[in-house]
């Protein structure tokens, strides 16, 4: 396909993404109001157990709208993920062939639960990160957060969560289109878990390794299992080749 093809192409995709988002930014416009019970329920809790006041702080006149705005593009991206995964894939398959496409169909299908599947493990990680953190509150003191620090806090932990659980989805689509081989990701295995952990350490910003463990985990396990359906792809690759001669 020439490069003027694939740049119509992307811009396409991007439309479509775009207007997806629209549509679904007024379903989360909608949801605002229970969203945001459930955003503050960490810090209702933490207030609780500690005994000191946590809670969220709108410091300007028009923080309270930003942050509905900002709130309804979040919902717009989870909600919408499956529309918006699927464009992005339909993107890449063109380069690859028929059999290959299917392989990619069906991992782009994996992709949407690990993307949720990784966005609710970053909500489950959320409560006891906001306790840990607010247990440092000196005693007699109240913790007031800002309202837009708190919620871009818990949109790029939700996010970065999601996207992370994804990755070993890009990894095997990029075997299948030939860029990537299998033994290049099992040689990299030592580097994929100190990212893993790297990444977990930063995203969870509480003391106890225990919860930084717990992250790291299954990202590990799901890059072994990517480099496992890509070393099964080789060999099938390989087989064919030695077939055709």
């Amino acid at each position: 396909m020439p490069l003027l093809e694939h740049l119509l192409e992307l811009r396409k995709r991007f439309v479509r993404i775009a207007l997806g988002l629209v549509v679904g930014a007024v379903l989360g416009w909608m949801l605002y109001d229970p969203l945001l019970e459930a955003l503050q329920a960490p810090l209702r809790a933490a207030s609780e157990s500690t005994g000191a006041q946590v809670t969220l702080n709108f410091t300007g006149l028009a923080s309270a709208l930003d942050i509905k705005v900002k709130a309804a593009l979040f919902l717009a991206v989870f909600v919408t993920c499956p529309w918006w995964l699927y464009q992005v894939w339909a993107f890449v398959t063109p380069g690859l062939t028929s059999r290959e496409r299917r392989f990619a169909f069906t991992f782009v299908g994996a992709s949407v639960p690990l993307f949720v599947g990784g966005g609710l493990m970053a909500w489950l990680v959320l409560p006891h990160a906001v306790e840990i953190l607010a247990s440092f509150v000196p005693e007699g003191s109240s913790n007031f957060n800002n309202a837009q620090e708190y919620l871009s806090f818990v949109m790029r932990l939700i996010l970065a969560f999601g996207l992370a659980f994804v990755s070993p989805v890009v990894l095997v689509v990029l075997n299948l289109a030939g860029i990537l081989q299998g033994r290049t990701l099992l040689k990299a295995w030592r580097w994929a878990i100190l990212i893993a952990f790297t990444f977990a350490a930063i995203m969870t910003p509480t003391p106890d390794a225990l919860t930084m463990i717990l992250v790291a985990l299954p990202i590990c396990v799901l890059y072994f299992a990517a480099v496992g359906v890509a070393l099964l792809n080789d060999r099938r690759a390989e087989r064919r080749f030695a077939d055709a001669a």
